[in-house]
Formats: structure tokens, sequence, C-alpha cells
């Protein structure tokens, strides 16, 4: 039996910290923050090895199952936001989606006695768990509110800095009225079946990206702009698209059961490199871009191997679709996975061929981000710069490479 002291909080903390730095570029200021509040005070159910592993926790389960209700973000990615953010002493910062508190906290160090921090979720229970671990570390000024995020916070002006905690699929008018020109937006949006953590900056009649990063939040309640549907009789694949997409999933009902055509894009990867740019561009490039979802069933018959089982990008018109793949191959004794598409339905092969014209523009810029802008919705066609469109209800939104 070991009779090894346990690391005390400080301890864990600091080697969380030192975890995170090692990859991700912090600034003096975030890093601090991140060493003085005390995690495991705001997940109090969780042990203190726990809460300062790099992982989200649970506050509140879906009882439906699926996605959690709330939870605490993976720390390396709320240090990643509050990078972005640039928050500086003074500012009022509002934040959609109050989780456990955490956050909030870390913003209150950031911007300091002179500023304010208002903290926003819709749920009663959410609010509640945060408010006790606020005034229980001291945050006293912290402002919690129950309310709809999509509302923002009008009676505290207009803020410096708004971060959303929860996954956004619009921008909604208040957000647009509150921010003036100058503030910033970090928000993670979807699009397309995928999302990605925007770091924006308010100028004159538009918001305009320097972040584009892959990501992932429980979804923001009463935005509704994604669809879900399967496409096969025992409701083992699912596809995932926007409201404006005519993809139409009867249509595709019994589309995976015709032959399929596979096509190699010639493109290769290491096990341990990341492809979810491919995904990124097609966004950008070609209107029937969706997520396609295949359960282990569906993997293990054989009927549909996507790249990424649970999530991998697809393209569906009318009758017929194609989605990513990875091929193993031995190249000069090593071991690569080449990326290509799968095609079923009359137009399958014309799809697949599609996706792999963008792999290729992947490969010769790999690291390559889009800058993305978002106008209020009902901006006229000729105040838009170039770029791919993609409307939403309050938001149309500009894909550049």
């Amino acid at each position: 039996m070991s009779t090894a002291t346990p690391p005390s909080p400080k301890t864990l903390r600091n080697r969380m910290v030192d975890t995170i730095a090692a990859t991700h570029p912090l600034t003096a200021e975030v890093e601090d923050a991140l060493r003085t509040v005390p995690r495991h005070e705001f997940v109090p159910d969780v042990t203190a090895e726990q809460a300062y592993a790099d992982q989200s926790v649970t506050i509140k389960p879906n009882p439906a199952g699926g996605l959690p209700l709330s939870c605490a973000s993976v720390p390396s990615l709320v240090a990643d936001m509050l990078v972005w953010l640039r928050a500086q002493p003074g500012d009022t910062v509002v934040e959609i989606g109050a989780g456990t508190g955490y956050n909030a906290a870390l913003l209150a160090r950031l911007v300091g006695p002179g500023g304010k921090v208002v903290t926003i979720d819709i749920d009663q229970d959410v609010t509640a768990h945060a408010r006790k671990t606020l005034e229980a570390t001291g945050n006293t000024a912290v402002t919690v509110l129950t309310r709809d995020g999509a509302l923002g916070a009008p009676e505290h002006g207009h803020p410096a800095r708004m971060i959303v905690t929860v996954g956004a699929w619009d921008i909604p008018a208040a957000w647009w009225d509150q921010l003036e020109p100058g503030a910033r937006l970090v928000v993670p949006l979807s699009w397309r079946g995928q999302a990605r953590c925007l770091g924006l900056d308010r100028q004159a009649g538009k918001m305009v990206s320097d972040v584009v990063e892959l990501c992932g939040f429980v979804p923001m309640l009463g935005q509704d702009g994604e669809r879900t549907a399967a496409i096969d009789a025992d409701g083992l694949v699912t596809l995932h698209f926007d409201a404006d997409q005519p993809i139409d999933p009867a249509a595709l009902h019994g589309t995976l059961d015709q032959p399929r055509t596979q096509v190699a894009s010639g493109v290769t990867i290491r096990g341990d490199e990341s492809f979810d740019g491919v995904w990124l561009r097609l966004t950008a490039t070609d209107p029937a871009t969706c997520r396609i979802a295949a359960d282990r069933a569906a993997v293990d018959n054989g009927r549909c191997k996507p790249a990424i089982p649970s999530r991998s990008p697809a393209l569906a018109e009318g009758d017929s679709l194609a989605y990513l793949t990875l091929t193993r191959r031995e190249i000069e004794g090593s071991v690569r996975f080449e990326l290509g598409a799968t095609g079923h339905g009359p137009a399958g092969r014309h799809l697949a061929d599609r996706m792999c014209d963008q792999i290729r523009l992947w490969d010769k810029a790999r690291g390559a981000r889009p800058t993305i802008t978002l106008h209020p919705a009902g901006m006229p066609d000729g105040k838009i710069g170039g770029g791919y469109v993609i409307n939403k209800p309050g938001v149309r939104m500009v894909i550049a490479y």
C-alpha cells in the first residue's frame, strides 16, 4: 500500500498549465490566470486529478443521452479561446454559456477589478451552479444572468469582448447590435456539419476572422438550423446538413446499397497527421458539402466506411452521395494513408471526383486557413466581397481562400 502524499491541487494545476504551454502559445496574462484560478473548486464532483486533466468534465448530463447539457470545456481549448479573445484590463466581457463558472473566473482575472464580466446561460441549474462556485471562490463581482444567450446583455452596454462557450449555428441580431466596431467576438460556429472556433474583429458593417480552428462544443439551444436524417433502412448512417441546403434524405434512401465507385486522390498522410482542412476547403467550394456519420455496425458490415466513422465530410446531391475515405498503403517500407472518396448513386463517381479535386488542392497548402467574413443578414450582394457565400437567418457568411 502506497503512503505517498498525493500532489496538491496547486501542483496539479501547474502541471496542467505546463502541459498546455508546451504545445499551445499562451500569453503571460492567460498563463497567470490558468495558474491562479482553482479549476477543482468549480468541478467539485470529480477528483483533483480529474479536474486538472486536459479533458472536459460533465456538470449536467443529458437524460436523453448523447451530448451533455453542460460541461466544463477542455482546459487547452479554454486557454486557446482566452488567447484569441485578447481581453484587456478594464474591459467589459460578455460570456454566452456559463458552464461551471470557471471561464468567467478566468475572465475576471484577465480584466481585473476595473473590468466587468457578465456570464449568461438559459439553464437555471447551470447558472445556479456557476453563481455558487463563483461566490465560493471570491468572484462576487461577476454577474450571472439566466436568459437566452441569443439576447446578450444589453443592459450592460457595449462589451469590448464577447466569448461564446456553446456551439452556435448563427449570429443573432442582438450580438450585432451590442458589439460595436473595435470589439472582438470568439465563437464556435457550425456550418456544413462541422464546427470551427472563429476569432473575429468587429468592423463597420461586418466581422472579419483572423482565427479559424477546429473545435467541438455542446450546441446552443434555440438554434435549429442543422438537419439530421438517416439514409438507410436500419438508421445506421445519418447525414447532417444545413437548412439552406437542398438535400433530400428520402432521395438518398437505398443509395448506399447501390454499387460503389472508389476514387483515389494520390494524396497520402501519416497516421498522426490532421486532414480536417479538407472538410474546411470543401465548405468554401462545394454547395453539396455535409457530414456523414456511420454506426459501428454499418462499418463492420461494409455498408459505409468513412475516414472517421462518427464524422466525415460528404457530398450529397439528388440521389447520389460521396464521402471521404482513408486507405492504408505501404510506401517504401512505411505506413501511409491515402485520402480518397467513395461514391454511390448515378452521380457517385462525379461527386467522388469533385471531392478528390479538393483533396489535391488542400495538399498544395495544407496549413492554409480561409478568411471568414460575416455580414448581417440582408446585406446586398454588391457590398459583399469575393468568396463562397452561405446564408443563415442572422448572417451572410463569406469564406475566401
